[in-house]
């Protein structure tokens, strides 16, 4: 079986669309699935090859909003790769201007909708959401529900990782949706990796000695993210106990990250961690993950803090939330710092030991990658097995 995923957000710069190839390729069986990405670039290219599948570029331009991506723009080229490519089953993993080129691609093969980006969560509720209701932002962006609506009627399968956004898109009118939650990578997060003299000097960075406790935060210096509300609501929790934060992290609003956190001594801005076993060292030697952001489709960094056996505070929105357990950290109300110093302080008296223990007890129960592709490929053999019965 050979999957072409059209993938307009890939960026060999990283991010989580990366990671999440990266586990793609990985997971293909040679034999029986090759997936190759096919993602805008520089120049016609191919980026990289590997058992899995391959990483291929067509030329398009640089995307204004943020220079580590480019977006496909010539249709005829996109349909020639694809025609050359002969797939099995495509993928477009785009909202945008990408899965209406491949809509109007004539090759008779099934096709997948891949919800990586939820850009009403991202954009149009976090600009609109303190003055209007979800369901009046809905009416105002009608055109972008239409928008979906076709694409919906063009795919053979819409997937999505997050439960909450599955819901949304079926009450918007779409018929195709199918949830298949993503996972973390198969024996690198994990509680065993707790290293408590790494804790020790991390919340020296903050300033802070061992007694204190420590958050650690991971993400693109961006507004969705909203780190200067995570940092004011570090700041007021800290006036009941000592805690600090570090995050780790870097992107187009740096300047703006580094002074909001300028105004608390005990917050600690860091490098991104390109390691993924120092990243999981560090996951596991913290007191609990913060997250700020309601928009993710699935929020990667939740699932493999919990795989690390690390409480985590998350808002009661997004892929976050849809991470969330009882007794294993604290959910707050989306978009409120007040809100989110409140759950600080509620984990704090709450006793962060014992709820790392019980996150810690729960860690194996994350679902991983591999289980997540399994299921995925399967559904396209089925849709291909379907389309070759009709046919």
């Amino acid at each position: 079986m050979r999957i072409v995923d059209v993938c307009a957000f890939y960026s060999p710069q990283g991010g989580g669309v990366k990671t999440y190839v990266e586990r793609k390729l990985a997971a293909a069986r040679p034999g029986r699935e090759e997936v190759i990405i096919l993602a805008p670039g520089p120049r016609d290219a191919i980026l990289q090859e590997v058992p899995g599948g391959s990483v291929r570029t067509i030329k398009g331009p640089l995307f204004p909003l943020d220079r580590r991506y480019r977006y496909f723009q010539d249709e005829p080229a996109l349909h020639a790769a694809l025609d050359a490519l002969a797939p099995d089953f495509v993928e477009c993993s785009s909202p945008w201007g990408s899965p209406s080129m491949v809509a109007r691609w004539e090759g008779q093969v099934p096709r997948a909708l891949i919800m990586h980006a939820d850009p009403l969560s991202a954009y149009a509720y976090r600009w609109f959401g303190h003055v209007a209701s979800r369901e009046m932002i809905d009416k105002g962006f009608d055109w972008f529900w239409r928008h979906l609506r076709k694409l919906d009627e063009s795919y053979d399968l819409v997937i999505s990782a997050s439960p909450s956004l599955s819901a949304r898109l079926v009450e918007g009118g779409m018929t195709g949706v199918h949830t298949i939650p993503m996972g973390v990578e198969t024996g690198l997060f994990d509680p065993a990796r707790r290293d408590e003299d790494l804790r020790v000097r991390l919340l020296e960075r903050c300033g802070l000695g061992p007694e204190a406790t420590l958050l650690v935060a991971l993400g693109r210096h961006a507004s969705e993210k909203r780190w200067p509300m995570v940092f004011d609501a570090v700041t007021a929790a800290g006036y009941q106990r000592p805690v600090g934060l570090i995050l780790f992290g870097d992107g187009r609003e740096r300047s703006r990250v580094v002074r909001a956190a300028e105004l608390n001594p005990h917050v600690h801005l860091a490098a991104p961690v390109t390691d993924r076993q120092d990243l999981a060292t560090i996951l596991a030697s913290a007191d609990a993950l913060v997250h700020g952001c309601e928009a993710e489709t699935f929020c990667m960094v939740a699932a493999e803090a919990k795989a690390s056996g690390l409480p985590i505070i998350v808002p009661d929105e997004g892929g976050a939330s849809d991470q969330f357990i009882a007794g294993q950290g604290v959910r707050y109300k989306a978009r409120s710092a007040s809100a989110l110093a409140a759950a600080i302080v509620e984990f704090l008296a709450d006793d962060p030991v014992a709820a790392r223990l019980r996150a810690t007890a729960s860690a194996a129960q994350v679902p991983t990658m591999e289980a997540h592709f399994e299921t995925l490929f399967a559904l396209y053999r089925q849709q291909i097995a379907q389309a070759r019965h009709v046919a």
